[in-house]
């Protein structure tokens, strides 16, 4: 009876412990498990991180170095491309995810900057992932465009560009803007956006000039332009493609979602204006009116032919536009609006452009009469701008720092290698970095970092520099059209403001640059416009 009792209770004891021991062994199990994860990612995240040192950024399985980009569109992605480039000499590989189409050789090596845009132009064309991606916005204009799309545009606009006729419209047009429109506004608003103001300025000039339309931009109550907001959105949807696997932004697309939604939204108001610039100008043509006669890009393209013999259809016209607008709005206002931030920062070089226009004002033929000189609002002529040597260089040098276009990309057509060993294989992808090119003590010395227009001048007369070394209006057979012309434009508008006015940032505004395709300022520049007194103007003449 005992013994039967002894054993069944054993055997109860064992079954109850029984239970207890396979939770240990599972749990122990678990562990063991856990542990391998957690030494597996204790590897791969130390092997990843151990790349920098190779690749310049962590490189991850899978991913790549999309991690690291993410991160960077977080914040200034220009300046942590400009740190790697320094830190890796000038060029280095991105690696993104697994299949995807991130990989692509990023330089700002002048050498290779000329080996792309010159030596070896005709196997580095804008090629299919820059145009796919781009298409929507661009269509087939010129600066989307290869081959014999891009010569044909680029011959016509050159001819046109070149003109004397075109030099005096655009001399014209922009004195119309600045003195009766520019100026007014100043005037009434003391407070203001001033990138917004610049904006609407060249918006208005590069309608007038090339399509023959005025859009009434820049009027006294600034009002809203829906293409504007439309094509600044567009900009910026469009370059977050270009930090996005392939993939993705074309799913997204297909699903109208996210940044992809905004883009469709934002290209609809922006065809609307550029379509119904084209309907208003077939019409004035259709009535031979005085208006019909005035000779502008878009209407020298409505008469030219393509290769079938028929006339370029409403949407080739509309990419004209549309590349057009974007070359001659969003550069130059870009462009000054970061000069008067950095001449706000910079005093000492605002008082020599000051001297500078006073000195030029001077040399006006009344008589030697210098109080007849001392003028207050002046008129610039297009021969005292073209003196204007140290605002050409102050401007130059923003430019150089805030390059309107901070990036540029490349698809090469065969194997290559760049000057600086870096190998190429056909079909890979090139960005040359413009605004990194400007942070590299190699290429501008020790002081690269700083505002200093005296780097621009030879015995006080301005002079340029390598467009392989300062690639703000590109090089080689792309060479901007519009770069006297953009010059021009500047050094007029910026003269006129400010002979009249103290720019004066607002306390506390934040000044950085929006990823988009051209270098905006992601929150404007709120300014306050001080009005220079007689007296002070007087000080630059004594």
């Amino acid at each position: 009876m005992n013994s039967n009792s002894s054993a069944y209770n054993l055997t109860a004891t064992a079954s109850h412990h029984e239970p207890l021991f396979s939770r240990r062994l599972l749990l122990l199990r678990d562990v063991q498990i856990l542990e391998l994860f957690i030494a597996l990612f204790v590897f791969v995240t130390i092997h990843s991180l151990r790349q920098k040192k190779h690749q310049g950024m962590p490189v991850w399985p899978f991913l790549g170095m999309l991690p690291s980009l993410i991160l960077a569109v977080r914040s200034n992605i220009y300046e942590w491309l400009s740190d790697i480039l320094i830190s890796r000499n000038g060029t280095f590989r991105f690696r993104g995810p697994w299949f995807s189409t991130l990989n692509c050789v990023v330089t700002c090596d002048p050498r290779n900057v000329e080996h792309i845009l010159k030596t070896r132009f005709s196997i580095y064309p804008k090629g299919s992932y820059f145009r796919e991606t781009m298409r929507d916005l661009l269509g087939d204009g010129i600066f989307n465009a290869d081959e014999e799309t891009w010569q044909r545009q680029r011959k016509t606009a050159s001819v046109e560009f070149h003109s004397a006729k075109f030099r005096q419209l655009t001399s014209h047009s922009l004195h119309e803007l600045v003195h009766n429109r520019l100026l007014p506004v100043l005037e009434i608003s003391e407070k203001i956006d001033l990138q917004d103001v610049l904006l609407r300025l060249t918006f208005d000039n590069v309608c007038m000039i090339a399509f023959g339309v005025d859009p009434g931009c820049l009027s006294p109550n600034l009002p809203e332009i829906p293409f504007a907001k439309a094509f600044e959105d567009a900009t910026e949807a469009t370059a977050v493609r270009f930090v996005m696997p392939g993939f993705v932004w074309k799913l997204m697309r297909s699903l109208n979602l996210g940044t992809e939604k905004n883009l469709k939204e934002s290209i609809k108001g922006v065809d609307y204006f550029a379509e119904e610039v084209i309907r208003t100008r077939k019409k004035e043509l259709s009535l031979e009116t005085e208006t019909a006669k005035r000779s502008d890009l878009l209407t020298i393209f409505m008469g030219l032919r393509d290769d079938n013999g028929e006339k370029f259809s409403v949407k080739f016209l509309r990419d004209i536009c549309v590349n057009f607008i974007l070359a001659g709005r969003d550069t130059s206002s870009v462009v000054l609006s970061w000069f008067f931030w950095l001449v706000e920062k910079n005093p000492e070089v605002e008082e020599k452009i000051m001297v500078g226009i006073c000195k030029i004002l001077e040399q006006r033929d009344d008589h030697g009469d210098t109080k007849k000189n001392m003028e207050y609002e002046p008129v610039f002529r297009p021969d005292e701008i073209k003196k204007m040597d140290y605002l050409q260089a102050a401007l130059s040098e923003a430019l150089r720092l805030y390059p309107s276009v901070p990036v540029d990309h490349k698809e090469v057509l065969e194997d290559d290698v760049f000057p600086d060993g870096t190998k190429l294989k056909k079909g890979e992808k090139v960005i040359y970095a413009i605004y990194a090119m400007a942070r590299m003590e190699t290429i501008w010395g020790k002081d690269c970092c700083e505002f200093k227009p005296e780097r621009w001048l030879r015995d006080g007369r301005y002079t340029s520099e390598s467009a392989y070394k300062f690639t703000a209006f590109n090089g080689g057979p792309r060479l901007c059209l519009g770069k006297d012309f953009a010059y021009y434009q500047m050094k007029y508008v910026a003269a006129t403001i400010i002979y009249r006015y103290r720019v004066s940032v607002k306390g506390g505004h934040k000044v950085e640059p929006k990823m988009a395709l051209t270098m905006y300022m992601k929150h404007g520049l709120k300014v306050n416009m001080v009005k220079r007194s007689a007296s002070e103007i007087d000080h630059y003449y004594c």
